[in-house]
């Protein structure tokens, strides 16, 4: 893991401040949230330090959001500060994943992981772009500092029936790279659970799988223990009428359990539809313990455990 004192770095654009002109994987957040209301966007104070240090596994710091200029490495101190050691920054598309090496590249604290997002391959496949941007992706996962392929996996939310071949196309050719590069591979997963697992088992990989933002039921998270796969959870574990959702955090067991912000969106409540930032995640981390009725530190210690597991050293 990276030494306290890693110098911060400057990364253009500066974390939280993209603007649509610079956007890969999306543009500015929107102030107005699902519900139609005003969103505030100032960011939360910063929560009681954890006890042991954890890994963000899953946040996009290239996507703007909030009302002050953060840069790459004042982004990370803040966490650090608060006991969040290191990130794992996540590409949706070509230019994102660029960053995110880039990033990896300037900061110790930051290992990247490269894909097209599903939506965004649906949308690859439209422009008969789709073969160039997955050859794009697969030259940067050979770089070291690339621990992960992702995110990539299905979206049946955003995406029409229409692009659905085209985005199990796109997940197929993930899968193929992250077994080729011996990388894990983090998948998003929205009202596709079924087309997903199945996807994995035919494709037969055998590496590292980890469901950012974990969204399914109490049957697929068992299946997913048994497979040995990784859930990742977050701000979601804490939102109002996500009863199942904890259930399946609760026996999904303690050395396949990963934590994450998916920063700027899904920030823990009580601050739910503010910006959200790695050094939030300790609110996820204590949600979960207490979800789970475990002892924070030894979580903390797990859970740091199982990142090195899944994506190395940094």
């Amino acid at each position: 893991m990276p030494s306290p004192d890693a110098a911060p770095t400057g990364l253009t654009p500066p974390a939280y401040l993209r603007t649509e002109e610079t956007a890969g994987a999306g543009p500015r957040r929107s102030a107005e949230g699902e519900d139609g209301r005003r969103r505030r966007l100032e960011y939360p104070p910063a929560p009681e330090p954890l006890p042991s240090p954890v890994v963000d596994n899953h946040t996009h710091l290239d996507f703007r959001d909030g009302l002050v200029e953060v840069s790459l490495g004042d982004a990370l101190d803040a966490a650090q500060a608060v006991g969040v050691e290191a990130v794992i920054q996540v590409g949706c598309d070509v230019p994102s994943s660029r960053w995110a090496v880039q990033a990896a590249e300037q900061d110790a604290r930051v290992l990247a992981a490269v894909a097209l997002h599903p939506n965004d391959a649906a949308r690859a496949a439209a422009r008969g772009t789709l073969d160039e941007e997955l050859a794009a992706i697969e030259a940067l996962a050979a770089h070291p500092r690339v621990r992960a392929i992702g995110e990539t996996g299905l979206d049946y939310f955003r995406t029409t029936p229409d692009g659905h071949a085209a985005q199990q196309y796109s997940f197929r050719e993930h899968v193929r790279m992250a077994a080729e590069h011996s990388l894990a591979v983090q998948i998003h997963d929205r009202d596709a659970h079924a087309d997903v697992m199945r996807v994995l088992e035919e494709e037969r990989f055998e590496g590292d799988v980890v469901f950012h933002c974990f969204s399914g039921d109490v049957p697929m998270a068992r299946i997913a223990a048994e497979r040995g796969w990784y859930l990742s959870f977050g701000g979601t574990a804490t939102f109002k009428n996500n009863d199942e959702l904890r259930e399946a955090l609760r026996l999904t067991p303690r050395e396949r359990l990963l934590v994450e912000t998916d920063a700027p969106f899904l920030t823990a409540v009580p601050y739910r539809g503010r910006p959200n930032a790695p050094y939030l995640v300790p609110l996820a981390v204590r949600a979960v313990a207490q979800l789970r009725q475990e002892d924070l530190e030894g979580l903390c210690v797990a859970l740091r455990e199982n990142t090195a597991r899944v994506y190395g050293s940094f």
